[in-house]
């Protein structure tokens, strides 16, 4: 990693990687692939002529829903000592994505914001914890494309994707951070459990009480059409 990353040696946290410029330059690289990639996949049709490309609304809103995760993401409504924080309503931008255009469009858009995510605001301490942490953790928040045309869609969709963040962001406490558990008398996976459920089940409970707002849910609903004209 030494092209792309150098090594920091910190007393308080331990060794990690900071990012260089060619690292940065990379990432940026790949999360245009990935963006270009969707237009690519999208675009394609299968054996009986069947497909819906991804168009340049799509390519538009999900720009937007990133940059607006991205903003409210540095809004930080409680800010966890080892990672992680309650932020205004960040996943839900994501989310929205899914559940407007369905499982493909919203993977490739999480996993372009996770890549985003590890643009503005790294932490490495291997290769594992960083695909963990960044790209699957935030990709999962696609998986809210499962429900794009389930009834109460939305809630379900979001769910989902929270659900989907919470199992990687577990399993990167428990195998990279899971040392720190014995300063709380607690075992590595109890640790993560509660460390990361803490933060996001508090974000998750808080958007679904708003999403299930009337005026709220009228909003998103009228965003929606906006979106699939």
């Amino acid at each position: 990693m030494s092209v792309f990353a150098k090594e920091i040696v910190d007393e308080e946290w331990g060794n990690y990687f900071e990012l260089t410029g060619l690292g940065y330059g990379a990432l940026i690289a790949l999360m245009l692939v990935i963006l270009l990639g969707a237009c690519f996949w999208s675009g394609r049709k299968d054996e009986k002529g069947n497909g819906k490309r991804f168009s340049t609304r799509q390519l538009v809103f999900s720009s937007m829903a990133m940059a607006l995760a991205m903003v409210t993401s540095m809004i930080k409504v409680v800010d966890m000592p080892m990672g992680g924080s309650v932020t205004l309503f960040s996943m839900l931008f994501i989310c929205l994505i899914g559940y407007w255009y369905g499982l493909r469009g919203g993977l490739m858009t999480a996993v372009a914001y996770g890549f985003l995510q590890l643009i503005v605001d790294p932490y490495i301490i291997s290769i594992p914890q960083m695909l963990t942490d960044y790209i699957f953790a935030f990709g999962a928040l696609g998986l809210s494309g499962i429900f794009s045309k389930s009834k109460y869609g939305l809630i379900k969709g979001y769910a989902a994707g929270v659900l989907g963040r919470y199992f990687f962001a577990f399993l990167s406490g428990m195998i990279f951070f899971g040392s720190y558990a014995s300063d709380f008398n607690m075992t590595a996976p109890v640790y993560s459990f509660v460390y990361n459920g803490s933060y996001l089940g508090l974000e998750a409970v808080v958007t679904l009480v708003l999403a299930a707002v009337p005026p709220v849910s009228k909003g998103l609903a009228r965003v929606r059409e906006m979106a699939l004209e």
